[in-house]
């Protein structure tokens, strides 16, 4: 029988983690304020044989982001990740669902360290891509999870505004939790995908442009256009995502990189960084769409 991930919570003291232990839940022993002097926090899961699993995650940085979770059936882990610390609330949701897009979670992880983030990728991790001491100062915090079948990016798409979040995430649409515009002023810019397990219907490439010459290029290519301005609002240059459904080799898993550090990181471990700067003309953090086949 399958052993799923069936309950997340999370422990901000002691006193939590024992109570968390005593209902059966595993704890990731990787504090996910370290480096920020903040609580110690700890991620807790349980797993239950062929039982109602979860089978998305999100995070959540800004109150305008809760909405449309709540309205889609998500539950919220109401304890602040960033508890202690002069960071933003960030707080973990999940989800259980039976969609044609729903693969179930059987493994969680947590990084601390870039170094461990691109073979782990490469080896289809996926990544939440909100930094967990996002303006903490901490390390950088991640978590992982893996999948129970082997998943493809079967769709991608942008939003600058949350109107439509609700109907994506109701549509088994995952939101890519980092802001493209992040530091710039801009519009909240989210990138959002689907997964599918027919290989069939996968993405087989990604491409962006963050110049007039690119665009055209890319449109020349037969690139499919994903029409929202990942740099909306911010006065520096227009940039798009691009992708391709035609060809042999599927898109596994996309994330996005802010980290400076991390595009070598994950080059070196074979993962495609595009190293177009989704913040091209803006004083906003330098961010990197990268993706595995």
């Amino acid at each position: 029988m399958a052993e799923y991930i069936t309950n997340l919570d999370v422990s901000l003291n002691e006193v939590e983690e024992k109570n968390l232990q005593s209902l059966g839940f595993k704890k990731i022993n990787v504090d996910l304020n370290k480096g920020a002097k903040g609580n110690f926090i700890y991620l807790w899961y349980k797993t239950e044989h062929d039982s109602d699993p979860i089978t998305r995650v999100q995070v959540t940085f800004n109150n305008g982001m809760d909405d449309a979770l709540i309205s889609a059936g998500y539950t919220k882990i109401d304890k602040n990740l960033n508890a202690g610390t002069g960071g933003n609330y960030i707080y973990l949701w999940y989800f259980k669902g039976s969609t044609e897009y729903d693969t179930p979670i059987v493994e969680l992880d947590v990084t601390v360290d870039v170094q461990r983030e691109g073979l782990k990728f490469k080896n289809d991790w996926e990544r939440l891509a909100c930094d967990l001491n996002r303006k903490a100062k901490g390390n950088w915090i991640h978590i992982w999870m893996k999948r129970e079948k082997q998943t493809y990016i079967c769709d991608i798409t942008a939003t600058d505004s949350s109107g439509l979040d609700a109907d994506y995430l109701q549509q088994g649409y995952i939101r890519v939790d980092e802001d493209t515009n992040k530091g710039a002023k801009g519009a909240f810019v989210f990138i959002w995908y689907r997964q599918t397990t027919n290989q069939a219907n996968a993405l087989t490439d990604l491409k962006v442009s963050n110049s007039n010459q690119e665009y055209q290029s890319l449109q020349q290519q037969h690139c499919m256009l994903v029409s929202v301005d990942l740099n909306q609002g911010t006065g520096g240059n227009q940039v798009y995502m691009w992708y391709k459904k035609v060809g042999t080799h599927p898109i596994k898993g996309i994330t996005l990189l802010v980290n400076p550090d991390a595009a070598p990181v994950y080059e070196r471990a074979g993962v495609n960084v595009i190293r177009q700067n989704l913040n091209e003309g803006t004083d906003g953090s330098t961010e990197y769409l990268c993706y595995h086949q």
